[in-house]
């Protein structure tokens, strides 16, 4: 009888570690997947606020004049780069400066590496990169 029960008990523990395993995934899908939405939010709201930064950023010379409110491209990067070395300390970014109709809009993309602490245990790749993108453009008023 105590073999029979020694086999039994043995079975019992096999059957907690693989389900105590299938658990642990879960948590850790939960974790990791709550931390890398998180950091995608995170990149498109520095996107948001870097290309405010950057739109404001108005070719004053061609302002004063009377002609149309223009983006200062140089100055709207510069912006850009600035805001995002403060804020976040984000280095990987693009900006670009698309045209619609006659108007001229900044788009800045921004990249975050999120790194999965729990999902790397089980084999998945350690980091993933995340992309926020905004787009502004310059307001005119009467």
């Amino acid at each position: 009888m105590t073999g029979r029960r020694g086999a039994e008990s043995g079975r019992v523990s096999l059957f907690l570690a693989v389900a105590m395993s299938g658990v642990l995934a879960v948590i850790a899908l939960a974790y990791d997947g709550a931390g890398q939405l998180r950091t995608l939010q995170r990149a498109d709201n520095l996107a948001a606020e870097a290309a405010r930064s950057g739109g404001q950023m108005i070719d004053r010379a061609r302002a004063i004049e009377g002609g149309p409110k223009r983006i200062d491209q140089a100055a709207a990067r510069a912006a850009v780069a600035d805001y995002l070395d403060v804020a976040g300390g984000v280095r990987d970014h693009e900006v670009d400066f698309p045209a619609v109709g006659a108007q001229t809009q900044i788009r800045v993309r921004v990249q975050i590496t999120y790194r999965r602490d729990l999902l790397g245990l089980f084999g998945v790749q350690k980091t993933a990169t995340v992309t926020g993108e905004a787009t502004a453009r310059v307001l005119t008023g009467p």
